[in-house]
């Protein structure tokens, strides 16, 4: 059986404002800079609890997804548009913060727990499952667990800001490799980045 590639890319965060720069939110901005480079544009789509668009990728249509039920129920989200336009799990890519890498790395990976993130504690809840890919974008940790909620829910500098930004691009040209389901091929020049 061939491999199955993605037909959903999820960026995770927390909707408003307030939170838009945070380093929770670097799953949106992945989302965000996707669609901003296929100039298609997010729609509020209440029956997903989330923001949605629709891209052609490696001659695949490929749903991108905020939702906007905050980060600690994004599963509920996720797990609506995958009923509803009959994905499966294992093609379902989930960008997201990650406290355990440095500043400008990503790691893809399939399956696993969620570390204490609760926007993944929340979608294997809701999938009811672990079987999905992840695309871990480096945040950093803040050298004392007290200190995590404010540091995720803080502003990066603007070097670290761009170096996510600047990976994001990385992660970009690679999609085509994860839509046509070449994911050894895709982890490969991810994780050789840096």
């Amino acid at each position: 059986m061939a491999e199955v590639g993605i037909r959903l890319i999820v960026g995770l965060g927390n909707p408003g404002a307030q939170y838009e720069a945070t380093r929770h939110n670097v799953g949106f901005w992945f989302v965000d800079a996707i669609a901003e480079g296929f100039r298609e544009s997010f729609r509020t789509e209440s029956k997903f609890h989330g923001d949605l668009c629709r891209v052609t990728l490696a001659g695949s249509d490929v749903r991108l997804l905020k939702p906007m039920t905050y980060m600690n129920r994004s599963g509920q989200s996720i797990a609506a548009v995958a009923r509803y336009f009959d994905i499966l799990p294992e093609q379902i890519l989930v960008a997201h913060d990650e406290l355990d890498l440095p500043v400008g790395a990503l790691r893809l990976k399939q399956g696993g727990g969620h570390a204490g993130h609760n926007g993944l504690r929340d979608t294997i809840s809701a999938l009811g499952t672990r079987d999905f890919w992840r695309l871990r974008i480096g945040i950093a940790h803040p050298g004392d667990r007290t200190l995590v909620t404010g540091y995720v829910l803080g502003h990066p500098s603007r070097e670290d800001a761009a170096s996510i930004r600047d990976v994001l691009i990385d992660a970009d040209r690679r999609l085509p490799d994860l839509v046509e389901g070449k994911f050894q091929l895709a982890m490969n020049a991810l994780h050789s980045q840096r």
